[in-house]
Protein backbone atom coordinates (compact mmCIF):
# COMPACT_ATOMS: atom_id res chain seq x y z
CA UNK A 1 0.00 0.00 0.00
CA UNK A 2 1.40 3.38 -1.03
CA UNK A 3 0.86 5.97 1.71
CA UNK A 4 1.46 9.71 1.51
CA UNK A 5 1.51 12.38 4.18
CA UNK A 6 -0.15 15.70 3.38
CA UNK A 7 1.09 18.09 6.08
CA UNK A 8 -0.20 21.54 6.87
CA UNK A 9 -1.58 23.93 9.43
CA UNK A 10 -5.09 23.83 7.90
CA UNK A 11 -6.19 27.00 9.69
CA UNK A 12 -8.80 26.48 8.31
CA UNK A 13 -8.98 23.75 5.67
CA UNK A 14 -9.99 25.25 2.31
CA UNK A 15 -11.45 23.85 -0.90
CA UNK A 16 -7.89 24.10 -2.25
CA UNK A 17 -6.57 21.82 0.51
CA UNK A 18 -9.41 19.36 -0.06
CA UNK A 19 -8.69 19.39 -3.80
CA UNK A 20 -5.03 18.46 -3.29
CA UNK A 21 -5.90 15.75 -0.74
CA UNK A 22 -8.59 14.24 -2.97
CA UNK A 23 -6.41 14.31 -6.07
CA UNK A 24 -3.56 12.69 -4.10
CA UNK A 25 -5.73 9.58 -3.89
CA UNK A 26 -5.26 9.13 -7.64
CA UNK A 27 -1.58 8.40 -6.92
CA UNK A 28 -1.64 6.93 -3.40
CA UNK A 29 -3.78 4.28 -1.74
CA UNK A 30 -4.00 6.25 1.50
CA UNK A 31 -3.37 9.88 2.40
CA UNK A 32 -2.64 10.88 5.98
CA UNK A 33 -3.48 14.52 6.58
CA UNK A 34 -0.98 15.59 9.24
CA UNK A 35 -2.10 18.73 11.06
CA UNK A 36 0.90 20.61 12.42
CA UNK A 37 0.97 23.11 15.29
CA UNK A 38 3.10 25.79 13.51
CA UNK A 39 2.90 28.52 16.20
CA UNK A 40 4.78 30.95 13.93
CA UNK A 41 1.58 31.24 11.88
CA UNK A 42 -0.50 32.16 14.97
CA UNK A 43 -3.45 29.92 14.12
CA UNK A 44 -7.00 31.07 14.88
CA UNK A 45 -8.05 27.51 15.71
CA UNK A 46 -6.39 25.11 18.11
CA UNK A 47 -5.14 21.71 16.97
CA UNK A 48 -8.28 19.84 18.03
CA UNK A 49 -10.53 22.27 16.14
CA UNK A 50 -8.41 22.05 12.99
CA UNK A 51 -8.38 18.24 13.12
CA UNK A 52 -12.15 18.22 13.61
CA UNK A 53 -12.68 20.50 10.60
CA UNK A 54 -10.38 18.42 8.36
CA UNK A 55 -12.22 15.26 9.42
CA UNK A 56 -15.55 16.94 8.64
CA UNK A 57 -14.47 18.02 5.16
CA UNK A 58 -12.83 14.67 4.30
CA UNK A 59 -15.44 12.42 6.00
CA UNK A 60 -16.60 10.74 2.78
CA UNK A 61 -13.11 9.57 1.85
CA UNK A 62 -12.28 6.38 3.75
CA UNK A 63 -8.71 6.39 2.43
CA UNK A 64 -7.97 9.65 4.28
CA UNK A 65 -6.77 9.61 7.89
CA UNK A 66 -6.35 12.79 9.94
CA UNK A 67 -3.66 13.00 12.62
CA UNK A 68 -1.53 15.55 14.43
CA UNK A 69 2.22 15.57 14.60
CA UNK A 70 4.97 17.64 16.12
CA UNK A 71 8.64 17.74 15.28
CA UNK A 72 10.34 17.08 11.98
CA UNK A 73 8.02 16.03 9.19
CA UNK A 74 10.48 13.48 7.77
CA UNK A 75 10.73 11.80 11.18
CA UNK A 76 6.94 11.49 11.25
CA UNK A 77 6.86 10.19 7.66
CA UNK A 78 9.41 7.48 8.48
CA UNK A 79 7.67 6.44 11.72
CA UNK A 80 4.30 6.24 10.00
CA UNK A 81 5.51 3.97 7.22
CA UNK A 82 4.55 6.47 4.52
CA UNK A 83 6.36 6.73 1.21
CA UNK A 84 5.98 10.39 0.28
CA UNK A 85 5.09 13.92 1.29
CA UNK A 86 2.36 15.67 -0.72
CA UNK A 87 2.72 19.40 -1.22
CA UNK A 88 0.53 21.73 -3.25
CA UNK A 89 2.08 24.39 -5.47
CA UNK A 90 -0.28 27.26 -6.18
CA UNK A 91 2.08 29.66 -7.89
CA UNK A 92 5.72 30.37 -8.63
CA UNK A 93 5.88 32.16 -5.27
CA UNK A 94 5.31 28.82 -3.49
CA UNK A 95 7.99 27.02 -5.47
CA UNK A 96 11.17 28.41 -3.91
CA UNK A 97 10.18 27.63 -0.32
CA UNK A 98 8.72 24.22 -1.20
CA UNK A 99 11.79 23.33 -3.28
CA UNK A 100 14.10 24.21 -0.38
CA UNK A 101 12.03 22.15 2.05
CA UNK A 102 11.99 19.16 -0.32
CA UNK A 103 15.78 19.27 -0.66
CA UNK A 104 16.28 19.55 3.10
CA UNK A 105 13.87 16.66 3.68
CA UNK A 106 15.72 14.58 1.07
CA UNK A 107 19.02 15.32 2.84
CA UNK A 108 17.51 14.23 6.17
CA UNK A 109 15.78 11.13 4.79
CA UNK A 110 16.83 10.01 1.30
CA UNK A 111 14.03 7.47 1.01
CA UNK A 112 11.24 10.03 1.54
CA UNK A 113 10.03 11.58 -1.71
CA UNK A 114 8.18 14.86 -2.07
CA UNK A 115 5.39 14.92 -4.64
CA UNK A 116 4.13 18.31 -5.82
CA UNK A 117 0.58 18.68 -7.08
CA UNK A 118 -0.89 21.69 -8.79
CA UNK A 119 -4.34 22.62 -7.51
CA UNK A 120 -7.29 22.69 -9.83
CA UNK A 121 -7.42 26.04 -11.58
CA UNK A 122 -10.36 27.34 -9.55
CA UNK A 123 -8.32 26.94 -6.33
CA UNK A 124 -4.90 28.09 -7.54
CA UNK A 125 -5.14 31.45 -5.75
CA UNK A 126 -6.52 30.20 -2.40
CA UNK A 127 -4.69 30.40 0.89
CA UNK A 128 -5.97 30.25 4.45
CA UNK A 129 -4.42 33.68 5.05
CA UNK A 130 -6.42 35.29 2.24
CA UNK A 131 -9.60 33.57 3.38
CA UNK A 132 -9.11 34.77 6.97
CA UNK A 133 -8.67 38.30 5.61
CA UNK A 134 -11.92 38.00 3.64
CA UNK A 135 -13.67 36.75 6.79
CA UNK A 136 -12.29 39.64 8.88
CA UNK A 137 -13.82 42.08 6.42
CA UNK A 138 -17.20 40.33 6.30
CA UNK A 139 -16.84 38.86 2.81
CA UNK A 140 -18.62 35.75 1.59
CA UNK A 141 -16.74 32.49 2.20
CA UNK A 142 -19.00 30.07 0.32
CA UNK A 143 -16.69 29.74 -2.71
CA UNK A 144 -13.69 28.91 -0.53
CA UNK A 145 -14.77 26.77 2.42
CA UNK A 146 -17.09 23.94 3.44
CA UNK A 147 -20.23 25.62 4.88
CA UNK A 148 -19.56 24.43 8.44
CA UNK A 149 -15.92 25.53 8.29
CA UNK A 150 -17.10 28.93 7.00
CA UNK A 151 -19.56 29.20 9.88
CA UNK A 152 -16.85 28.35 12.42
CA UNK A 153 -14.44 30.86 10.91
CA UNK A 154 -17.06 33.62 10.92
CA UNK A 155 -17.91 32.83 14.56
CA UNK A 156 -14.22 32.90 15.54
CA UNK A 157 -13.65 36.21 13.74
CA UNK A 158 -16.70 37.76 15.46
CA UNK A 159 -15.39 36.62 18.84
CA UNK A 160 -12.09 38.45 18.20
CA UNK A 161 -13.67 41.79 17.35
CA UNK A 162 -14.04 44.29 20.22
Amino acid sequence: MKIAICPGTFDPITHGHADIITRSLRVFDKVVVAVAPNPTKHPLFDMAERVEMVKLVMKDLGQVEVVTFDGLLVDYVQKSGAHAIIRGLRAISDFEHEFQMALVNRKLAKQVETVFLMPSEEYSYLSSTIIKDIAMHGGSLTAFLHPEVARRLQTRIRSLKP
